[in-house]
């Protein structure tokens, strides 16, 4: 193709569009001076009027416009009827090229005369379409057949206007950076060449053929999942020609024919959106050009589509499939965190925390599809969700309307679900033309489900993986990855983590199972797992570290600490009797379980609950578990003498010094939702309640009797994203085992900070950004000396009541852990154990202040299960051997003082301490450590169900 050539379509091209501009332009003037009875008609004229230079334009240019115009024509979901009536035609009937062409291009193919290849050859053809032609023909041995032969010249013209389109898509994303199409037409620029061979095309024919188990015949025994549809034959195939098995059928849009031999088109459209979902979903290889003239009807009943085409065609490595499937249910079940994720997995990056739009434009995207003559509406409710988009982008970045207008919220679009859009946006063309109303909720989840739930299904004994592949530190650790391939067997385990240190030192850092129901992933060594009342001694240890550095003190009154505590009885209320568990106030926002549980994640709203009140006991005298308020009353506690936020203080005392930045949050932030474990239930373990007695220890409202039925909420609302971001400081840890071992190893030495951990980790314990940052607004030329209002140095989110919550984001985004400000404070915070002895607490008696021992005694219920902030742990001769804390449903950390020993265990399917017990029960007796009497729940009887860790 010369020069020439190339400048005249390149004139041609811009010419009509602008003509098309300037002609909808005067329309609209026009249209301000017409009766308003005769304006649908003024507009329906002009549609009719353009979308016939359209038609006019691609006939006459071939190639890729075919192509292009072959989508609009599918899309009657949102086009005016003009553009689908007149572009219908590029479906299959094109102008065919001369036989003598076709015929010359086959026998050069094949090496042999028409005469030696077919029996008959039909000159006129079944369809023409962008790349080739096709002819019905009978081969010598008699056999019916189908001849697609590709039209000669067409590689040079496709090739030269995919770089054309491609300067295009340039420019407006110069111009325009909101409209950002490099993504898209970049994976079609790598794909559609393969559509010029083929060969390539056979292969791929017989490869759906195969994922799909089409048969001639029905099978009254197929799956649940099996797909009724028929694909053809190949019978030969060279680069340019490719001999199919003949399949007489109807077309799509000959609504006489369909109707004439009683098609249900309503089943048709549903038995191809089914069919895809199979390939997207279960198979991960997709043909990705559904097309009306892409599928027949058989003529026989019952009637089954019959699949065409599978020269563009899409395969997907099983963790983008997985994402996709992900992506799906998280948009059916409004899961924020699954949806965040799935974005993340499939490499969609974004430029913006925007949780609620994101959810919202998936939803749209996997809306049900409607028919033709509501395209009206679905554009403007189009419309009107990029306009309320484009209202919050602006609101969240701060942008003025010029700025938000070259705004681009999204950072990478990953070319593995280009095709993907096109797909589903094609299907709901195709079901639009079709006047069919198709839930693609409904019927493409089964599909998602199984091939998620088919990875979760397998357990240890299926899946050689499921321990994920870290070395072995010890003996016992390879004992213990026994046990837990033994209860992953019996379904007592989805996903779970194990760390446990000894004289300071890495003894186990085990992570298996996989992150959740409708997630397959593997757990990692950086899996971050809900670890409910753990979080308790992380708050408690960050209120002992204010006692350590002088800024609060046990013995004073929470009323002089924080003034609007005063009243209602609290005045008498001293620290010590909020870290004992004796403040009276053990039921104070009990309520917020039958009120509105969400209120958990209004930090302000439940600061004001706790001031306003009232203590159900004296101050001291009782020893009953403050399950909910124990939170906000050290966090009110920790705010008013520090004068800091509560997670500042928290990276300040624990995450930078042990360096265990991102394993560690009360409140995740934004960015870390890839590596969360969701939470389940063990149904079984639940059942064991009503066979369990009260306990005097608890409160009213926390009595076994109504745990249970807590519980079944649990895992629903602690997988929600705002309340998983949210500051409760009593129940929101989000954690790594080895990051809540190692704060336990360091307390268990006094506060000695242990050396680094163990170098076989991987990845490396610290090493991920504490507060992970967004990526900055690319700017263009045109762009370039100006500052974006949207890129600040620190990252804002709003809770459910408006308060401001501000993460601090680091502006260097390469480096490994942007929770430091400089590379010296880096190797600080990680590499200071070797240079020097470091410490997060200076208290020699530490340990008696942290068990209410010793001097400490008297500020402590004698006898009470907890000291201040932690639960005392005993041998079995009556003891203290050290303290920690556990978390409804099982996950736990603790340390034995005397032997130098701590552990945690993480898991995600909530077993009320049955698994935890029987790992620390072999752990200690392989170590010849106590069993710590309580916190295990077991003893040489076994598990008491009696005492169940929910503490």
């Amino acid at each position: 193709m010369g020069w020439g050539n190339i400048y005249k379509r390149r004139m041609k091209v811009f010419s009509v569009a602008l003509m098309i501009y300037l002609n909808y332009k005067a329309i609209q003037q026009r249209e301000k001076w017409t009766n308003k009875a005769k304006r649908a008609a003024l507009w329906e004229k002009a549609h009719e009027r353009n979308a016939k230079r359209v038609l006019n334009l691609i006939i006459e240019l071939e190639g890729l416009w075919v192509k292009l115009g072959q989508y609009l024509s599918t899309r009657a979901d949102v086009l005016p009827e003009a553009y689908i009536s007149f572009l219908r035609q590029l479906q299959d009937s094109l102008p065919p090229r001369p036989l003598k062409e076709v015929c010359k291009t086959i026998e050069k193919e094949f090496g042999k005369t028409m005469d030696d290849l077919f029996a008959d050859f039909v000159e006129e053809p079944l369809a023409t379409a962008s790349i080739a032609q096709v002819h019905q023909a009978t081969l010598i041995n008699g056999q019916e057949v189908a001849v697609k032969v590709q039209h000669e010249g067409i590689k040079a013209i496709i090739l030269e206007d995919l770089k054309n389109a491609k300067s295009i898509v340039d420019w407006i994303a110069w111009a325009e950076p909101q409209y950002d199409f490099n993504p898209m037409i970049d994976e079609w620029c790598k794909e559609a060449p393969k559509e010029l061979d083929f060969n390539i095309e056979a292969e791929n024919t017989r490869s759906v053929s195969r994922n799909l188990g089409c048969k001639k015949s029905l099978d009254e025994n197929e799956s649940p999942n099996h797909v009724n549809v028929l694909i053809p034959e190949v019978i030969q195939s060279t680069k340019s020609v490719l001999i199919l098995e003949y399949m007489d059928g109807i077309r799509l849009n000959d609504s006489a024919s369909l109707e004439a031999f009683g098609v249900d088109k309503q089943k048709i459209v549903e038995e191809i959106t089914r069919a895809y979902a199979h390939q997207i979903y279960v198979d991960g290889f997709f043909n990705g050009d559904p097309h009306p003239g892409n599928f027949l009807v058989s003529k026989e009943a019952p009637h089954r589509p019959i699949l065409l085409d599978f020269g563009l065609t899409k395969k997907l490595s099983s963790s983008v499939k997985q994402a996709l499937a992900k992506m799906f249910l998280a948009s059916a079940e409004g899961d924020q965190v699954a949806l965040l994720s799935a974005f993340s997995e499939m490499g969609l990056k974004l430029r913006l925390d925007m949780p609620d739009q994101a959810m919202e434009i998936t939803n749209f995207f996997f809306r049900s599809s409607t028919t033709a003559n509501e395209a009206h509406q679905t554009m403007k409710s189009l419309a009107e969700q990029r306009e309320k988009n484009m209202k919050a982008i602006q609101e969240k970045m701060q942008l003025n309307q010029k700025e938000v207008k070259r705004f681009n919220p999204v950072d990478a679009f990953p070319g593995d679900i280009v095709i993907f859009t096109r797909v589903l946006n094609l299907l709901r063309g195709l079901s639009s033309t079709m006047n069919s109303r198709i839930a693609y909720l409904d019927i493409m989840r089964p599909f998602a489900e199984s091939v998620l739930l088919g990875n979760i299904n397998k357990r240890p004994a299926e899946n050689a993986q499921w321990i994920y592949n870290t070395p072995v530190h010890s003996d016992v650790e390879a004992k213990l990855r026994q046990l837990l391939v033994e209860l992953g067997n019996n379904d007592k385990i989805l996903g779970i983590q194990v760390c446990a240190y000894k004289d300071g030192e890495v003894l186990i850092d085990t992570a298996a199972g996989v992150l959740g129901r409708y997630d397959p992933r593997p757990v990692q060594p950086d899996t971050l797992f809900s670890v409910f009342s753990a979080t308790k001694g992380i708050t408690a240890g960050m209120l002992h570290w204010l006692v350590d550095n002088g800024k609060l003190k046990l013995e004073e009154n929470v009323a002089k600490i924080w003034p609007e505590f005063r009243g209602n009885g609290k005045e008498h209320i001293k620290v010590h009797h909020v870290l004992n568990h004796t403040s009276g106030l053990h039921n104070a926002l009990a309520d917020l379980r039958s009120e509105n549980p969400l209120l958990m994640s209004e930090w302000d709203e439940c600061l004001k609950r706790i001031e306003a009140s009232v203590p159900e006991t004296e101050p001291g005298k009782q020893q009953l578990y403050h399950y909910l308020s124990f939170g906000w009353l050290c966090g009110g506690i920790i705010e008013h003498a520090s004068g800091k936020k509560f997670q500042e203080i928290l990276k300040e005392a624990f995450i930078h010094p042990l360096g265990i930045d991102g394993e560690l949050y009360v409140g995740i932030p934004p960015g870390v939702e890839s590596r969360l474990a969701s939470l389940t239930l063990d149904t079984d373990d639940l059942n064991k309640f009503s066979a369990m007695r009260n306990r005097a220890e608890l409160p009213s409202t926390f009595q076994l009797n109504n745990i249970a039925e807590f519980a079944t909420t649990l895992p629903v609302l602690f997988n929600m994203l705002n309340i998983r971001r949210a500051i409760i400081p009593a129940a929101n840890g989000h954690c790594s085992a080895r990051a809540l071992a190692r704060y336990y190893a360091a307390l268990a030495d006094g506060g000695v900070v242990p050396p680094l951990h163990s170098s076989l980790s991987n990845p490396p314990l610290g090493s991920h950004p504490h507060i992970p940052s967004f990526p900055s607004n690319k700017t263009h030329k045109k762009q370039k000396g100006k500052q974006n209002n949207g890129e600040n140095a620190a990252l804002k989110n709003k809770s459910n009541d408006g308060r401001e919550i501000i993460y601090i984001r680091v502006v260097n985004e390469g480096s490994s852990s942007s929770s430091c400000t400089t590379t010296t404070d880096c190797n600080a915070n990680r590499d200071g154990p070797q240079n020097g002895k470091r410490e997060i607490f200076s208290n020699p008696k530490i340990h008696d202040a942290f068990m209410g021992a010793g001097e400490y005694a008297n500020l402590c219920l004698p006898d009470g299960i907890f000291g201040l902030g932690f639960r005392r742990l005993k041998s079995y001769n009556g003891s203290l051997t050290g303290f920690g804390h556990s978390g409804m449903g099982g996950s736990t950390g603790f340390c034995d003082i005397e032997n130098r020993f701590a552990m945690a265990v993480t898991l995600n399917k909530m077993s009320f301490g049955g698994v935890t017990a029987k790992i620390i029960e072999l752990v200690c007796s392989e170590l010849n450590i106590p069993l710590p009497e309580g916190l295990s729940g077991a003893g040489e009887r076994g598990v008491d169900v009696n005492r169940p860790l929910i503490n």
